[in-house]
């Protein structure tokens, strides 16, 4: 069995806020370390039946990249929820929201 690792570097300040957040991969020879401004990381705990999560971001991460992060993550959420339980009309639902939130947030332009 072939095992592999993900590392996440968080550089953090006297108050403990992040100042920078790194990542790589052993699956990816010689990329290094790339920065980044948010991570967040959920976990589901096969014993307990709950989702344990870490979510951080940057300093410097502006309002409008933490709009765009959240709506890149609600359409992958989506994504991946349809491809695990080919559930099509909760995937719809769920990409639904993701344009209503681009929409407000002004990510994405307003759909006529």
């Amino acid at each position: 069995m072939k095992k592999t690792s993900l590392h996440i570097h968080v550089a953090l300040n006297d108050a403990n806020i992040p100042q920078t957040i790194d990542w790589e991969a052993d699956d990816a020879p010689g990329a290094g370390q790339t920065p980044c401004k948010a991570v967040m990381l959920a976990l589901f705990d096969r014993e307990h039946r709950e989702t344990l999560k870490v979510d951080l971001w940057t300093h410097d991460m502006q309002v409008g990249e933490m709009d765009r992060f959240f709506y890149n993550t609600i359409r992958s959420m989506a994504d991946t929820y349809y491809r695990a339980t080919q559930n099509k009309n909760m995937a719809n639902a769920m990409q639904q929201f993701a344009q209503f939130f681009g929409e407000q947030t002004e990510v994405i332009p307003k759909s006529e």
